[in-house]
């Protein structure tokens, strides 16, 4: 992949978002930084300015060096705080005052898979595991693995329908 088909790789999923555009544009330039040495000491007077803006003026902490797969959604972004090991798969969401780190004790980050849309004041802690296609409603705390093709909501969340494919119906694990 390109430096400019880097930098861009969430634009169009930002659509009609001008704020979610910027985020998304500000953290793939400073996020490319975390890719080599050499480009971060390059860039360090911009990792700077993206903290300044991105997380101080921009209230969302999104460390540059999350790995983030392509599609990054960013709605609203105020109080969005991820902690810098959370790994993002293709085409996430995230809206507005959402919590996703670890739990303070010893152990990881959340691994959040494909396609997963996470609503507003969501907090994901600990070493869990959201698979692909989760829908995690607004407010939901989750300190549990989550199947794919879920949809999650309460405090603490909880599964309230399984949305498998017709396809994935012959896998035993997703029934």
């Amino acid at each position: 992949m390109n430096a400019f088909s880097f930098i861009t790789q969430d634009w169009s999923a930002n659509r009609n978002n001008t704020k979610g555009r910027l985020i998304g544009l500000l953290f793939r330039i400073a996020n490319s930084a975390s890719r080599n040495r050499a480009v971060r000491l390059l860039l360090t007077p911009y990792l700077v300015l993206y903290r300044i803006l991105v997380e101080w003026t921009l209230g969302t902490e999104l460390p540059y060096d999350v790995v983030a797969g392509p599609g990054l959604k960013i709605y609203h972004g105020q109080a969005l705080v991820v902690h810098r090991h959370t790994r993002f798969g293709r085409n996430c969401t995230l809206r507005q005052s959402t919590t996703i780190g670890n739990n303070g004790q010893r152990g990881g980050c959340p691994v959040i898979g494909n396609h997963v849309n996470i609503g507003a004041n969501v907090c994901i802690i600990g070493p869990v595991t959201i698979g692909d296609h989760v829908q995690i409603g607004a407010g939901s705390v989750v300190t549990k693995s989550i199947p794919a093709y879920s949809v999650v909501v309460g405090n603490p969340a909880r599964i309230i329908r399984r949305s498998v494919p017709e396809s994935l119906d012959l896998i035993p694990e997703l029934v």
